[in-house]
């Protein structure tokens, strides 16, 4: 089998774990390795550095994409995590620094150009700041949107709709109007027996329960069987031989009178002719 190329088809992350903190030092705070994957956590104001010694010392060359994680309980609600890739030993790593609002996160474009967009799309979906950041500006939602979409306590609905206005033959934005509230869904058919009352069911008078059927009247069939005659075995004394049985009498044939034959009418002599 000809051999393409001398890296193995994937590395496996024995090893890694120690081998990546021993070279990054301090600036680690935490690491794991779960679902086949290494997760390495380092300190917020090193993440520059760090992602450098992974590119240059341990090959490590491109940065896949970058994203937030929202965790609202915690006294730094924000995750950055940077997705790297390995095209030489065929493996990705994941590194996580921690963030807040108002605590900006030292940006890698001088690392990767391309993280410029990445960046962006951290700060528009979540409002993590990134510092040295020329370009820090909404890239996925409108201008002047107001909020974060991807927060936990962003609401679903957002905070204003938009339209064409046919009078402003324009674009206007209004603050949401729903039609009905948010209602939960449970995906339960009320005609397979849920076990909840739907609104309005309070109101409804409950009719009472119909009476019970009549039984149904036991029909006995009647078989009609036909007589079966038993023929009386008459005892035959001993050296006589059993009389034969007797023919039935033939039917008597009913004589049938024959109408008497109808003598021919004798013709009429034609007229003007003398008898």
């Amino acid at each position: 089998m000809t051999v393409l190329h001398s890296a193995p088809r994937f590395l496996t992350p024995e090893g890694l774990l120690e081998t990546l903190p021993a070279a990054l030092g301090d600036q680690v705070v935490a690491t794991k390795a779960e679902h086949g994957e290494t997760v390495i956590t380092v300190r917020r104001e090193v993440i520059e550095d760090a992602l450098r010694i992974l590119r240059d010392g341990h090959e490590y060359q491109q940065l896949m994409e970058i994203a937030g994680v929202d965790y609202p309980a915690r006294p730094e609600r924000f995750e950055v995590v940077y997705m790297l890739l390995s095209v030489t030993k065929n493996h990705r790593l994941m590194v996580k620094v921690s963030a807040a609002e108002n605590i900006p996160v030292p940006t890698v474009t001088t690392l990767w150009p391309v993280a410029g967009w990445l960046e962006r799309e951290v700060f528009d979906m979540y409002g993590v700041i990134f510092s040295g950041n020329t370009d820090l500006r909404r890239i996925l939602t409108d201008y002047g949107f107001e909020g974060h979409p991807f927060r936990k306590d962003f609401p679903l609905t957002g905070y204003v709709e938009l339209r064409y206005s046919e009078e402003d033959k324009r674009v206007v934005y209004e603050p949401v109007k729903l039609a009905q509230d948010l209602r939960s869904f449970d995906f339960l058919s009320p005609w397979e027996g849920a076990d909840y009352v739907l609104p309005g069911d309070e109101n409804a008078e409950t009719p009472p329960p119909p009476p019970p059927p009549p039984p149904a009247p036991e029909v006995k069939a009647k078989a009609e069987k036909a007589p079966v005659k038993k023929a009386a075995s008459a005892k035959t004394p001993a050296g006589k031989k059993p009389a034969a049985p007797k023919a039935e009498a033939a039917p008597a044939k009913t004589a049938t009178k024959k109408a008497p034959a109808r003598k021919p009418a004798a013709p009429k002599p034609p007229k003007g002719d003398k008898a």
